[in-house]
């Protein structure tokens, strides 16, 4: 069983999920894989600690403070490949962004390989089922385009002008995952 709540932010409502006193999960309403990893039931439960936890991280990430995922305890549901993409993505400093590239050449040189597809983690970052926590949003393509999230570009645009990012070296694609 696992439970779920909801928290209003500037986003819009955001639907938590946890079992087990561990956060498995953050959704945009709307998003792309909303409740994806979710394989069993669910049952709202508004009296939960990492409920309380996980808002007051939120409440401190949208006023623009730097609260860090380390903070909250996680447990998002995935396979081995995506929950190392997803650790890297903790790594990401607050107000930078990263690559799909690097996190690829990251996870390579971790595991002694030559090289990493960057579509791989492409998939795996998409497929992050602890949006905002686990910050799938500081990850952009290669040329600095704004590609590759669930929740939408508005969104992924909101987020990094939150967190201060210098959008000027950033660009909405013509045509992509993102649009």
């Amino acid at each position: 069983m696992q439970y779920t709540t909801t928290y209003h932010s500037p986003l819009g409502s955001l639907v938590l999920a946890e079992k087990n006193g561990a956060l498995t999960g953050l959704w945009m309403e709307g998003q792309k894989y909303f409740l994806g990893s979710v394989k069993e039931e669910m049952e709202e439960k508004n009296d939960s600690a990492i409920f309380d936890q996980a808002k007051e991280w939120l409440d401190r990430y949208f006023r623009g403070e730097k609260p860090s995922a380390a903070e909250l305890a996680l447990a998002p549901h995935g396979s081995e490949f995506r929950k190392e993409v997803w650790k890297i993505l903790c790594e990401i400093p607050y107000g930078d962004v990263t690559t799909y590239g690097e996190i690829s050449k990251k996870i390579a040189a971790r595991r002694g390989l030559e090289r990493m597809s960057a579509q791989a983690v492409g998939g795996a970052v998409s497929h992050n089922p602890i949006s905002i926590i686990i910050p799938c949003h500081r990850v952009v393509g290669s040329d600095g385009s704004l590609t590759g999230y669930a929740g939408g570009l508005a969104k992924k645009i909101q987020l990094l002008t939150i967190e201060g990012v210098d959008m000027k070296k950033l660009f909405v694609p013509a045509k992509g995952t993102a649009l």
